[in-house]
Formats: C-alpha cells, sequence, structure tokens
C-alpha cells in the first residue's frame, strides 16, 4: 500500500479506539490575524495528544506472536501515554523508557493509563538517551520496538489527523500549521493534504533551540543535531525520523523556527484568553502565526494543537521565559558600593515607579569598598529598559546585561 492508503486503513482500524477530535474556529486568533483560524484540538484525546493514533495503529498490526514478546518504546512523554494505553487496550506488556526530566505530570498519566501492562524506566537526561537505552533493552530481551515517529504504521496513524481536517472543514483550506519534533505528525498529515488538498501550503513549525528538521532540509541530508534546547521537550529531538525527513522534504511549503520564550507567552496567552491549557509543544502552532501574520490574512488557517500534557511546576519557569522574550525581565551584575544607604539610593534614583525588582543577591564584604550585585528588574513596558540603562551610565554605576550573557547567564540565574 502507499503511505496514502495506510492512512485510510489506520483511520478503519481504530474507529472505536480513537475518537474524533473537534476542529474548532478561534476568534480571538481570528481577530488578532484578520483570518479565520480554525484550532485542530488534539488536546482533548483521551491521553490529551494525537500520539495514541500511531501507537494504536502500530501495535494492533502486531502478529500474535509478537504481541506476546512484548514492546519497548522510548518517549519525552506524549508518546509513551499512547502506547501505554495501547498495552492495556491491547493486553500487551511493555517497557517505556522515558528521560529523568520527563515532568512528574506526563509520567503519572503513564502509569495510569498503562496500569499493570507498562512498566517506566527513567533514564538519561534527553529523549536521546532514553532511545538508545530503549534499543538496548530491545536488543537484549528480544521485544519489538515502536518507534515514535520513525514508522510507516506510526506515521500513518498520526496521518488520520488530516483526514478529519478535511472531513470537518467546511471551506477549502490555505495553511496548515504542524508542530514537527521527530517529523511522524508532519509526515503522515502533508501526505493527506498533498492527495487531497494540494493546494494547502503545510508550514512545519520547530522550536528555535531544536531545528532537526529544517537544518535537515537546508544540508539536504537528515542531520544529528549536537546540542538542542529541551525545553520544548515533546517537539525536541537532535535527529528526525529517515522516514520522516524524506516525506518532509518533498511536502512542507515551509518550516518556521519558533523562539521558545514566544512559545511560552503563547501558553500564558492561551490559558488567560481561552482557558485552554497547552504544552509547549502544543502551542508551537499557534505561536508561528506571529511569524506568517501578512500571509495568512484574510486566509483560511489550521493549527494543530498537539497536546497538553502541561506540568503545572514548570509555570514559574514557563512565565520568566516569556517575561525574557518579551522584554519585560532584565538582569544584572552591578558594582554596588558597600555603604548604607547604596541600595535605596539605585531604588530612587535609578528604577521609575512601575519597575520592580524582583531578584537580589548580594554578599557583603567589608574590606572592600564595591561588590557584585545580582539584580533582576521586572517592568511593565519593555521600552521602560532605555531609561534604565542610561540612568545607571550617569549615576557611573559599573554594571554586566546579563541577559546577553547566555553562559554567564546560565551559571548566575540558571
Amino acid at each position: 500500500m502507499t503511505l496514502f492508503e495506510e492512512v485510510l486503513e489506520a483511520k478503519k482500524q481504530f474507529e472505536e479506539v480513537v475518537f474524533p477530535t473537534p476542529l474548532l474556529p478561534n476568534r480571538n486568533l481570528s481577530h488578532t490575524f484578520q483570518a479565520n483560524v480554525l484550532l485542530k484540538r488534539e488536546d482533548l484525546q483521551v491521553v490529551r495528544s494525537y500520539k495514541i493514533r500511531g501507537a494504536y495503529n502500530k501495535m494492533s498490526a502486531l502478529t500474535e506472536t509478537e504481541k506476546k514478546q512484548g514492546i519497548v518504546c522510548a518517549s519525552a512523554g506524549n508518546h509513551a501515554q499512547g502506547v501505554a494505553y495501547s498495552c492495556h487496550l491491547l493486553q500487551i506488556h511493555g517497557k517505556i523508557f522515558m528521560p529523568k526530566t520527563t515532568p512528574k505530570q506526563k509520567i503519572k498519566q503513564v502509569q495510569l493509563f498503562g496500569q499493570d501492562f507498562i512498566e517506566i524506566i527513567l533514564t538519561g537526561d534527553t529523549f536521546d538517551d532514553a532511545y538508545a537505552s530503549a534499543n538496548a533493552t530491545c536488543l537484549a530481551e528480544n521485544k519489538i520496538f515502536i518507534h515514535p515517529f520513525d514508522d510507516v504504521k506510526v506515521i500513518a496513524g498520526q496521518g488520520t489527523v488530516g483526514l478529519e481536517i478535511l472531513e470537518d472543514s467546511k471551506t477549502k483550506i490555505d495553511y496548515v500549521f504542524i508542530p514537527i519534533g521527530g517529523g511522524g505528525l508532519a509526515s503522515g498529515l502533508s501526505t493527506v493534504f498533498k492527495e487531497l488538498s494540494p493546494n494547502t501550503k503545510i508550514i512545519g513549525v520547530e522550536p528555535a533551540g531544536a531545528p532537526s528538521m529544517k537544518v535537515s532540509i537546508e544540508k539536504g541530508e537528515n542531520t544529528r543535531l549536537d546540542d538542542i534546547d529541551k525545553f520544548v521537550d515533546g517537539a525536541a529531538v537532535k535527529q528526525v525520523g529517515h522516514h520522516n525527513y524524506t516525506i518532509c522534504k518533498e511536502n512542507l511549503d515551509d518550516i518556521i523556527l519558533v523562539p521558545e520564550g514566544k512559545v511560552c507567552s503563547t501558553i500564558l496567552q492561551l490559558y488567560n484568553e481561552e482557558a485552554m491549557v497547552v504544552e509547549p509543544a502544543g502551542a508551537l502552532t499557534i505561536a508561528a502565526l506571529d511569524f506568517y501574520k501578512d500571509k495568512i490574512k484574510d486566509k483560511n488557517v489550521v493549527c494543530i494543537v498537539s497536546g497538553s500534557n502541561n506540568d503545572i511546576e514548570r509555570t514559574a519557569e514557563i512565565k520568566e521565559r516569556s517575561l525574557l522574550y518579551e522584554g519585560l525581565k532584565h538582569y544584572f551584575m552591578i558594582q554596588f558600593p558597600q555603604r548604607p544607604g547604596a541600595l535605596k539610593e539605585f531604588v530612587n534614583d535609578i528604577l521609575g515607579e512601575d519597575d520592580d525588582i524582583t531578584y537580589f543577591q548580594f554578599k557583603q564584604k567589608n574590606n572592600r569598598e564595591s561588590g557584585p550585585v545580582i539584580v533582576g528588574l521586572e517592568l511593565k513596558n519593555k521600552t521602560d529598559i532605555a531609561p534604565i540603562l542610561e540612568k545607571m551610565k550617569l549615576k557611573g554605576f559599573d554594571f554586566h546585561y546579563l541577559n546577553e550573557k547566555e553562559d554567564l547567564f546560565a551559571q548566575l540565574i540558571g
């Protein structure tokens, strides 16, 4: 069968297990971008992401002998939930490898969905670490590996998202924005659109800190990145799948890289304005609209909201990254005079009435005239930073602006 035919078969395979998710118009986004913006709400799946589609399609196609062997998978969290739920439904025993950095909420959900049919093994710091351990176990114990994206059955399962969009859309779709991690969803969905809606522009979206698909397509070969930012954990892989690369390089019209801070701002916006809880990877496509606002005006646009498995413990980091990206949070290392009243002078002479000190770290050293102080400021308006910098220079404060010194910022602030 062709991949498109595999997608059609996948839809039949799990129609009693994976229920269609709604394609909903969004008034706020439509108004903001002067377009008809529709959200494909895969965050409303039973496992709160589209990953159940590919996992169940692959596992239900195993032979009885393979099912008895048991399965192994590696995941940053969402694929693990899809596999765990499939293990429970199909009564297949599985070992699920996830990074130690996986949010607790995702780990708890994996156990909930898999129950007694799965064993969770936390290993390494990244998906790639978990993937290596899972592969080693698979070979040593003769189990079946359920790949999160580089597998035709998995790709076909994810592609059913595209079938549902086209079935539910009442108008032609001009643009569809797809998040890219390993490329499973992008491969399957783009295959469907190229077959059934070839004039639709297919825009892939990756986090700026993990641009594995974009780099690969630009270099003309599937390329492994040395380092990635793991924050958008559902879309942060060092290398995309080989099947996925081959398909996406032919099918995608463009790939947008979205800064992690912009993703965080979008997460907060969706929560505050829409009462939607999305994970970082789930916010990618909506965050990308700002970078395409001129092209999508007066167009019909679909964004895939890929998942909602967000851990509330990450809220502080999400807010911090958002403020830094929006230019509302600034950190300095300042040489403060070690005398009484120095801080009061700084507050009165340097800061505006709406500026707030949110971080202050200082250790007095009595044998010196001045000492380094780490100061974090939160502003109401991003333009307020200019007068602060000017006043510090006029008042003779010796300072380093840490926002622009990535290595020093990481060591001092974290």
